[in-house]
């Protein structure tokens, strides 16, 4: 590793701010955490700094300003307690009088969350760190601190003040979740072939960037598209996926990315898979398989169809390391589960090095029980592919820079 972390320092009876990112999905009807895998991965840095009597001070972030779950961290507060077995005290201030004097009294073992850090209005700007140093948020609070630990790696593409400006101010190093993650996804930079990149979700842009990169590198020797990424890549395919289709793509900003699907595909046409037959809502709801040669349609195209899935699945027996982003359909709607749950089905039990990522697919491999059969289960969507994509993560950087 090219920066230090937590087995660098003693923490005995230091004040300890840990990034963590535990931005979990919430019930908008009832405020409840949904899904707490997010907790239960930076559970080991925080259970390592209680067990070694650090004061451990805890900076998260829930949703963005505006969304539904954008929401205090009380039941996260809750959550971590259950999930750690020990006390975690929750305080509804970030830097104020009030949080401050609460980080002086703590005592030896104490973990204490602060409030959503999205609540405050810096927080959601990128800038450099040295910027991010200056701001009000890391001024009040980095001299009450004696380390900083990033374990936030899902957060990790993001130059924001809670992410980047401690490390300024302060020692910084890895916690334990981002060594693994760095570990993990690393193998996928230097992979045993034929390696196959799965991607699907609506994160168009990067996941073009990243089929850029790991072809162009001869990182992977096929891809396999659905979900957004798979109709922008069919549109740039000249093939008319119907107006409601084109109308998503439109409305998501990612039109201009359809002249960059076509360049790929006319650069990597044998190495880029996209469906040859996909699953559309048709009368009350209802899936119906259609051939791509039947398109355009006038119904919305919400997962890959079953030649697809068949023609994925043999590749995914044939690879020796598979690593998958986003899911291939609306999974979220049962009728368009299928594509996204026989592809992960076959990816547990491929005989290869195996890794997904991004929120959805892996709360599709969690409700299936089946993400303990995978080597690596990455709590990044956009951080993976950014990372995957050969890309400098601002978190990374600042990592580094604090170890020289």
């Amino acid at each position: 590793m090219e920066f230090k972390t937590l087995d660098d320092f003693e923490v005995e009876g230091k004040t300890v701010f840990v990034r963590v990112d535990i931005n979990s999905p919430i019930d908008p009807d009832t405020g409840e955490i949904l899904d707490d895998n997010r907790i239960q991965k930076c559970s080991e840095t925080l259970k390592e700094l209680s067990k070694k009597n650090a004061k451990t001070v805890v900076i998260a972030h829930q949703g963005r300003p505006g969304d539904e779950d954008f929401t205090t961290l009380e039941k996260h507060a809750d959550k971590m307690s259950q999930v750690l077995n020990t006390e975690v005290n929750y305080i509804d201030d970030l830097f104020g009088p009030a949080a401050r004097e609460t980080i002086s009294d703590l005592e030896n073992g104490n973990i204490l969350l602060l409030e959503n850090a999205r609540f405050y209005s810096e927080e959601v700007i990128n800038r450099p760190p040295e910027r991010q140093a200056k701001t009000h948020f890391v001024r009040k609070l980095s001299p009450l601190g004696d380390l900083f630990v990033n374990d936030a790696f899902a957060a990790a593409h993001r130059s924001q003040p809670s992410l980047v400006g401690f490390g300024v101010k302060l020692p910084a190093a890895a916690g334990r979740l981002m060594e693994t993650e760095l570990r993990e996804l690393s193998k996928a930079l230097d992979p045993e072939h034929p390696c196959i990149h799965v991607l699907g979700g609506a994160k168009v842009d990067d996941s073009l960037s990243l089929i850029d990169h790991v072809l162009k590198k001869r990182l992977a020797d096929k891809i396999l598209t659905g979900g957004l990424v798979g109709q922008v890549l069919l549109a740039g395919n000249s093939i008319d996926l119907g107006e409601p289709n084109f109308e998503i793509i439109k409305n998501k900003g990612y039109e201009k990315e359809i002249k960059r699907g076509e360049e790929l595909i006319s650069n990597y046409d044998d190495q880029i898979l996209v469906p040859s037959d996909v699953r559309i809502e048709a009368e009350e709801g209802k899936p119906e398989n259609i051939s791509v040669e039947n398109l355009p349609t006038a119904n919305p195209v919400y997962d890959i169809g079953d030649e697809t899935i068949e023609r994925y699945i043999e590749e995914i027996k044939k690879a020796k390391t598979v690593i998958a982003n986003g899911p291939l359909g609306v999974f979220e709607k049962p009728a368009f589960a299928k594509g996204t749950n026989e592809v992960l089905k076959a990816i547990s039990g491929a005989e290869a090095f195996t890794t997904i990522g991004g929120g959805h697919l892996v709360a599709a491999a969690r409700d299936l029980k089946i993400a303990n059969e995978i080597n690596h289960v990455s709590t990044g969507g956009g951080a993976c592919l950014n990372f995957l994509s050969g890309e400098k993560l601002p978190v990374i950087e600042m990592l580094k820079k604090t170890s020289e």
